[in-house]
């Protein structure tokens, strides 16, 4: 019944989402449209129609060697310690669908970026695990709208992403060990609307947060556009609740005081009362992963090296985007309680966030990333 229950929510998401996908939601798939499927792979590297399956040479090319061309010869790449590779280089006008992915390694240190229009630098700039919400480097399954992580370890993200001349995806391995990965990237070539806003998301981590200071998830957002989603991994650095923070949308001009505030962490993340199941063995975090937000992850000490609670929190604003005209910035604070329980106390956690929205025109430069030492999960 429980299984029959996530179904049933997550079908009745869908069509409520219709309009804010647009093409390609359940509203559309009736229509006939002039719009040419492709798809990217290891098979078909430029997606070129007709250039699937023509390898000869590849990671398949060994099993595959009694069989011959067309025959999963070249099904993944291995991509170097220490070096990019471009998994997508297309002329638009276009808009990517579906990416799915499965890089081994270790996933804080491989970057993905995305590149719209030709610009210098990238929309996109994540480690491949925190804009796949698996910021902690263990799999968890997840079952959202914009991103699913499946049996085993299987990255999908769904969120539209339209360009008018064209469209770069690079992952770098920074890691000192070569990884594999398979990809498949889907995507149609369509004339774009002239009012279609590009996607981006941005990466941040803080260890550890300043003592009384709110931990900033963007503050460098100029132009029109709309906030769609958030995701923190969040590493505990005491023994007490951690979520009383307040998240704050300042837009358009707000200075000492934003226009949006939230009411706590979990509640923002659509949660309650410390995400908490009280039952007859007691009081436990209690994960769930839905359409728009979920508490994905927590990750328990084990009472040796790994000693500390992690968790992966995500919300997606699918129905309810923060809308902007001028800029954005957005803050939560990291809280939580004194030992007393009748006064707030100011935290000093691990914190790594990655923030999704869509804006017109050029964005500003991005912060640059943390380095490698700074990336680790320790």
């Amino acid at each position: 019944m429980k299984n029959l229950y996530k179904i049933l929510l997550i079908i009745t998401a869908v069509f409520s989402a219709v309009g804010a996908f647009g093409q390609g939601s359940l509203a559309d798939l009736s229509r006939v449209s002039n719009a040419q499927t492709r798809s990217i792979s290891p098979e078909n590297f430029t997606g070129a129609k007709g250039g699937g399956a023509r390898a000869l040479t590849g990671t398949g090319a060994y099993p595959g060697r009694e069989l011959g061309q067309g025959w999963k010869i070249s099904p993944s790449i291995n991509i170097k310690a220490g070096s990019t590779f471009t998994i997508a280089d297309i002329d638009g006008p276009g808009t990517i669908n579906h990416i799915w992915m499965t890089p081994t390694g270790t996933w804080r240190y491989e970057i993905l970026r995305m590149y719209w229009d030709n610009e210098t630098t990238p929309s996109v700039a994540v480690p491949v695990g925190d804009f796949f919400c698996m910021g902690w480097g263990e799999y968890a399954p997840l079952v959202s709208l914009p991103v699913c992580v499946n049996p085993g370890s299987a990255f999908n993200c769904y969120w539209p992403m339209p360009f008018h001349h064209h469209c770069k995806i690079t992952l770098e391995n920074s890691d000192k060990k070569d990884m594999v990965l398979y990809y498949q990237i889907d995507y149609q070539l369509n004339k774009v609307p002239e009012d279609a806003a590009y996607f981006h998301a941005q990466f941040r981590r803080v260890n550890p947060q300043p003592f009384k200071k709110e931990y900033v998830l963007v503050d460098s957002i100029v132009g029109k556009g709309q906030y769609v989603g958030t995701y923190i991994a969040l590493g505990a650095h005491n023994n007490s609740w951690w979520g009383e923070g307040e998240i704050k949308f300042y837009m358009d001009g707000d200075k000492g005081f934003p226009t949006i505030c939230g009411t706590g962490t979990e509640d923002y993340f659509c949660g309650s009362y410390d995400f908490d199941t009280r039952d007859a063995s007691g009081s436990h975090f209690t994960t769930y992963t839905t359409p728009y937000a979920g508490l994905v992850q927590v990750i328990k000490g084990d009472g040796h090296y790994g000693s500390q609670q992690r968790f992966g929190m995500y919300r997606f604003h699918i129905t309810d985007p923060i809308r902007f005209e001028k800029n954005l910035k957005v803050t939560i604070q990291d809280l939580g309680w004194h030992s007393d329980m009748d006064r707030y106390l100011p935290l000093q956690d691990d914190i790594a966030s990655t923030v999704f929205w869509y804006q017109q025109g050029p964005h500003t430069p991005f912060p640059s990333l943390p380095g490698k030492d700074q990336l680790e999960i320790n």
